[in-house]
């Protein structure tokens, strides 16, 4: 399937009844980091290490991700929100001591969410949530106890992410994805088109100032 039409299916195949109201916001500087290395919009706790490769327009970056450790957990469904829900509970258990260390987990940024469109046999979409597991555990991983979570140890990964603010309905998502695909498509740049990721690095009391990405991996 040519990726124009992929990204069209994907305005499709999982769009929500209705979206939240938006309350828009600039994310602040996406080159912003503090003491640490990390970018400012992680306000402060772990997030994974990348570094910028190149600016492909205002919105849109390539970063090199470092190999890392992100508990996860899979859900079909067909909308997103509910997906998410469920997936970030189970995980909020995971770090809250629901391990075989009985340890509590700082909380990480972001909340990763890769997206298949309509692979469910009911066509819902195959939502994998993930939390970033902080540094201090990346070389031993608490395991989960509930058998729905999953430890994976992603290698170093090179990722096309455009950056945008608000508070993001599955539509801004879809939107945002469809456009940096086309602005990749533009630039010349491979990708796989057959799946992107979300992050999202605020807490839902945030009302100003979030800031959201979503991701494309690249391909050689």
């Amino acid at each position: 399937m040519a990726r124009h039409q992929l990204l069209q299916g994907l305005l499709l195949a999982v769009v929500l009844p209705a979206s939240l109201a938006c309350i828009r916001g600039l994310s602040g500087s996406y080159d912003d980091f503090d003491d640490e290395g990390s970018p400012s919009y992680c306000n402060g706790i772990g997030c994974p290490s990348f570094e910028i490769v190149s600016t492909i327009n205002e919105m849109t970056e390539e970063r090199l991700y470092e190999p890392a450790k992100w508990a996860s957990t899979e859900v079909l469904d067909l909308e997103y929100r509910s997906a998410v829900r469920e997936g970030f509970m189970k995980l909020f258990d995971y770090i809250s001591g629901e391990n075989d260390a009985g340890v509590k987990i700082d909380m990480t940024a972001p909340v990763s969410n890769r997206v298949i469109p309509g692979q469910g046999p009911t066509c819902e979409s195959n939502f994998t949530i993930s939390f970033y597991v902080p540094s201090q555990y990346q070389d031993a991983t608490p395991t989960p106890t509930n058998p729905d979570i999953f430890i994976t140890g992603h290698p170093e990964r090179r990722v096309y992410v455009r950056s945008f603010g608000g508070r993001a309905s599955q539509e801004d998502w879809i939107e945002n994805a469809a456009k940096l695909g086309m602005d990749l498509t533009k630039a010349g740049l491979n990708y796989d088109a057959s799946y992107f990721y979300t992050a999202g690095y605020n807490g839902p009391y945030t009302m100003f100032n979030r800031h959201n990405e979503v991701w494309f991996m690249a391909e050689e």
